[in-house]
């Protein structure tokens, strides 16, 4: 394992909130009920845009309970996933933080031979891209 800090001309990962700021057909969950309106918009805005792009498979926003708020996925793949990936992330958050207390995690990169799994990690939500890493970019 790594555990050197990206050189300083790297940006860091963006948080959720930032990529916030681009309208596929959604599986929206009764979690989104508890969320505001705007930001709800603003997710819209941001699946469509990170799904277009080349070999995105899906994207997900959840709570960090695991609760979908957002999901290109069939409600089936959506709750398997949520289930697992918010447990991961929370799982990583901790490590993460028993190794160093001032640290956090801020972003979480699973990658296999057919598909990749990014989590960007804010306060309220997850953001979660599925992709073929053999079609991206």
């Amino acid at each position: 394992v790594n555990n050197n800090r990206p050189p300083a001309r790297h940006r860091p990962a963006p948080t959720l909130l930032s990529l916030l700021k681009s309208s596929n057909k959604l599986n929206v969950m009764s979690a989104q009920e508890t969320v505001d309106p705007s930001t709800i918009a603003e997710m819209e805005e941001t699946i469509a845009r990170i799904s277009s792009h080349k070999g995105v498979e899906g994207v997900m926003i959840m709570d960090r309970r695991g609760a979908i708020i957002q999901s290109t996925l069939d409600d089936d793949q959506a709750k398997t996933h949520a289930a697992a990936l918010s447990d991961l992330t929370g799982k990583a958050s901790y490590i993460v933080g028993m190794l160093n207390q001032d640290d956090e995690l801020t972003f979480l990169r699973i990658r296999s031979k057919e598909r990749e799994i990014m989590i960007s990690p804010d306060k309220e939500f997850l953001l979660v891209v599925l992709q073929n890493p053999n079609l991206s970019e």
